[in-house]
């Protein structure tokens, strides 16, 4: 018999899925919930256990992780008389990795703590591949006896693990992150449209660009992407739309000025408002060609 916390795993997209399935070969035993039968079928075929219900997941949980595009869903699932706080034991821990607003964040811990709840905000970043890699880097705000709690829990997840403060800092710091991924795929996607004008072999240029200063893990994630002209989601642009808001609304909040954060904020809904918010966030190139006059 594993020694190891019961798991119930809300939300199982891009990123729950391979996380949940990496919990499974870790050993814990996991219960998930969404809405997308398929995802459940998944998650089962990986040695997890469905539920029909947030509310049947949670039951008996030692652990609940949520894992939503956003502050709405987190709310769905956390609240009302089939949400968590309804339906979790007391003493559970719930881990909320989802991407929201820091204040969200922070009237979720209010709130699990009259029900007896401890609670952690812990978002992550590396997309799709870090998901499925297990290297992923998580961000975490919360208490420290908890994240110490929780910590065996994320190494099965990711290898960048870090408590950054009291609640509400874990999403801090993934809108901090957001701002710096966006800003950094739109100079990547200006540099690309002015390579190819200039006639450079782009492949050759972003390959020496990599090796030096200019070098990301952005650009290495996403080289393919801008040569491939593939902007299959790894990170949609309608949820990097909805973290500029947050980075920006929490940035005035502090009295923060984010002048090229604000213009990439821009870009990226006026991406969104063409059509390509389903696409991945590198198609960021889409609206530099757009304005370049170059191919789209």
């Amino acid at each position: 018999m594993s020694t190891l916390p019961k798991v119930a795993w809300i939300g199982l997209g891009i990123m729950g899925s391979p996380m949940s399935e990496n919990l499974v070969k870790a050993g814990y035993d996991v219960t998930g919930h969404t809405l997308e039968r398929e995802k459940l079928d998944r998650l089962t075929a990986a040695g997890g256990t469905a539920a029909a219900s947030v509310a049947d997941a949670v039951r008996g949980a030692d652990v609940i992780v949520t894992m939503v595009p956003a502050s709405p869903q987190v709310e769905a699932v956390a609240y009302g008389p089939d949400g968590i706080l309804e339906n979790a034991r007391r003493g559970a821990l719930l881990i909320d990795m989802s991407s929201i607003t820091p204040q969200t964040s922070v009237g979720l811990a209010a709130a699990a703590k009259e029900k007896g709840i401890r609670v952690l905000d812990a978002p992550v970043s590396g997309g799709e591949a870090g998901a499925i890699e297990a290297v992923l880097s998580i961000m975490v705000g919360g208490d420290q006896a908890d994240f110490d709690e929780a910590k065996p829990l994320f190494e099965a997840l990711g290898k960048t693990i870090v408590r950054c403060g009291p609640h509400g800092s874990g999403q801090t710091v993934k809108a901090a992150n957001q701002l710096i991924v966006a800003v950094n795929i739109q100079a990547c996607a200006e540099a690309v449209v002015f390579l190819e004008k200039s006639g450079v072999d782009l492949a050759a240029a972003l390959d020496v660009l990599g090796g030096g200063l200019a070098g990301s893990t952005v650009l290495a994630r996403k080289k393919d992407n801008f040569l491939k002209r593939d902007f299959t989601p790894g990170f949609r642009i309608d949820l990097h739309h909805k973290d500029m808001g947050i980075v920006t609304d929490a940035a005035r909040n502090v009295g923060a000025a984010l002048p090229v954060g604000a213009v990439v904020a821009q870009l990226v809904a006026s991406l969104r408002a063409q059509g390509d918010g389903g696409l991945d966030h590198s198609a960021l190139l889409r609206a530099v060609e757009r304005l370049s006059g170059a191919r789209v």
